[in-house]
């Protein structure tokens, strides 16, 4: 499948989601290119200008009515809500677990007023960034979602664990643990008594190689929360391109690396 295929059949799915959203009359592009562009701009996996370059140079015919740069951005920041609908439904078990996002280098901590990322510990080192909470269901696909900056303990994330309190129970690690006030769907699992919670270690390893989503540089909080709330979008597109197929023991082996661009 050529690059501009993938564009046109991505498209098409997104279209047939977005069915419901009207274009702006002032507006240059339907919802569904909106949505489509941010969905590249997170399959992509590169900054701004870059990514803007590589859509205006190779592919403006197939988005003859591509903004200006920063009006482009914006507009992924403003309609971020749009990628809840590719999120996936809960099932009746699901994991969870946080990932460190670097923003910028330890070495320029505190050097810009406008810094939005806070120095934290993650994968056995010291960052300077955010961290992403991610709910995954039985799947293994994203359910829920949330962020935050690296200075802060994993049980910031309980909202997004008590938000499926009625539909899932959630296993976790020991650093979404406290001593009172955990969410009754939390289960905590010790250290290697769950082959399950390798599930999303995969999943975002998969982020990872494909989105990038370690190392971002991102200096508006609105705009990083965009970038993610694609990502997690454009995963569940990608790992249901071809639909789920469970082999015997009931387990989806997913995979998203053909979709790099």
């Amino acid at each position: 499948m050529t690059t501009v295929d993938f564009i046109t059949e991505l498209f098409c799915r997104v279209d047939d989601a977005m069915r419901d959203e009207s274009k702006h009359s002032q507006a240059n592009l339907h919802p569904s290119e909106v949505v489509t562009l941010a969905l590249l701009f997170a399959i992509k996996g590169v900054g701004n200008r870059a990514f803007y370059r590589w859509v205006g140079r190779d592919y403006l015919p197939e988005f003859p009515h591509l903004p200006e740069r920063t009006r482009l951005f914006r507009l992924f920041a403003t309609h971020q809500q749009w990628a809840e609908r590719f999120l996936a439904d809960p099932t009746i078990m699901g994991v969870a677990d946080s990932y460190g996002i670097e923003l910028v280098h330890p070495y320029r901590e505190g050097r810009s007023e406008g810094q939005i990322g806070k120095k934290g510990y993650s994968n056995h080192r010291w960052i300077v960034g955010a961290k992403v909470g991610l709910v995954l269901n039985k799947w293994g696909l994203v359910a829920g979602w949330d962020c935050s900056t690296a200075n802060v303990h994993d049980s910031v994330f309980h909202p997004m664990v008590a938000r499926f309190e009625d539909e899932m129970g959630i296993l976790t690690d020991h650093g979404f643990y406290l001593k009172a006030g955990n969410p009754s769907n939390m289960l905590v699992c010790e250290h290697g008594r769950w082959n399950t919670r390798m599930m999303i270690e995969t999943v975002l390893s998969m982020l990872h190689t494909v989105c990038h989503i370690k190392h971002m540089a991102h200096r508006v909080w609105s705009y990083l929360q965009a970038r993610l709330a694609f990502c997690m979008a454009a995963f569940n597109l990608l790992a249901q391109w071809d639909g789920l197929h469970p082999d015997a023991s009931g387990r989806v082996h997913l995979s998203i690396a053909r979709f790099s661009l």
